[in-house]
């Protein structure tokens, strides 16, 4: 287990989309957060409280999250510093990067001497199968999005909650760092061996109660040349009953790709539905979901109505607006 509370690692963050690990932490589970520790020069803040290491120790945090997922998942050498008088504090280290912690030799060297724990979490400990396609009770619901990092965890996470509150069956299926370190549970795609991916998500959904929803935290996207391929594997191994479309209007091209352009939201509908219905011919759209954080409440009321005029389904930014009437079109389904 991981020791709660937490202070976030921000590090060096280029900008706030970087820290979206500690900012998916502290938005869903600030009773785990402390404050967040930030290097000269970051440019993010996830609106926690600003310490040093020995202040958020006194406060009592016990865990320092690296909360920065920068392009490649790598352990800054600017951070070692860091990393390393953290541990001799006290501190346990938790990371969602690829880099792993117990592969940095310094701070290997260090947890061990001083007794330490490493939490590596994108690292997979079960043997997954390879996916069958056969069908499973219950029912499921996954976010696909016109990019990378554009609302998809958030979408599920603010689902479940609303289904919670309404005393449905529901439960929040972590694909990814952010949501394994939010729930303590959970499998890490993106480093899964590909031929088992899709069966990994088949192993995290499985057969359920016919009035139980997944909500299957979404990753990359189809029209992402780079991660294109964890997408697939949700969508095949999910077999979801239901797509909800996730989309963030002020991206001028695909993250970390500047020479390709966003699909529209059509373009996603029209490409993800079919593939859905390769694995689940009964699947549908059932809404769509913005991340309107970078606009004013005018704004972004009016772009929710000019899109849902436009594509004919519920559309809302379910953690600014709630998720309510996401939820009513999953339970039409």
């Amino acid at each position: 287990m991981i020791r709660t509370p937490y202070l976030l690692f921000l590090g060096d963050a280029p900008d706030q989309l970087a820290a979206k690990v500690a900012q998916g932490i502290n938005d869903w589970r600030p009773e785990n957060v402390v404050g967040q520790f930030r290097m000269e020069g970051c440019k993010a803040d996830v609106g926690a409280v600003n310490m040093s290491l020995e202040e958020a120790w006194d406060k009592g945090a016990r865990t320092l999250v690296i909360g920065v997922a920068n392009r490649g998942g790598v352990i800054s050498k600017s951070w070692q510093a860091v990393l390393t008088q953290a541990l001799e504090i006290g501190y346990d280290l938790a990371s969602g990067l690829h880099n792993l912690l117990r592969n940095e030799p310094e701070i290997n060297a260090i947890a061990a001497r001083e007794g330490r724990v490493l939490h590596d979490v994108r690292v997979p400990t079960i043997a997954y199968p390879i996916a069958n396609g056969k069908k499973r009770t219950g029912k499921r619901c996954l976010a696909v999005g016109t990019d990378c990092s554009v609302g998809k965890m958030y979408t599920g996470l603010a689902m479940d909650a609303e289904m919670q509150n309404r005393g449905l069956k529901s439960t929040f299926r972590p694909t990814g760092q952010t949501g394994i370190l939010i729930t303590g549970q959970g499998i890490p795609l993106d480093a899964v061996v590909a031929d088992f991916m899709a069966g990994s998500v088949e192993w995290l959904t499985p057969d359920n109660d016919p009035d139980h929803w997944d909500h299957i935290e979404g990753q990359g996207s189809l029209f992402h040349v780079s991660f294109s391929g964890v997408t697939m594997a949700l969508i095949h191994g999910g077999q979801p009953d239901a797509l909800i479309l996730a989309h963030e209007p002020t991206r001028t091209h695909m993250r970390g790709l500047p020479d390709y352009a966003l699909p529209s939201l059509e373009a996603l509908r029209d490409m993800a539905l079919p593939l859905a219905r390769i694995a689940n011919p009964a699947c549908v759209v059932a809404g769509i979901s913005i991340n309107t954080k970078a606009l004013g409440d005018d704004e972004a009321a009016r772009l929710c109505e000019e899109v849902e005029g436009r594509m004919g389904l519920p559309t809302v930014d379910p953690f600014r607006h709630g998720a309510g009437r996401l939820v009513d079109a999953l339970q039409a389904v």
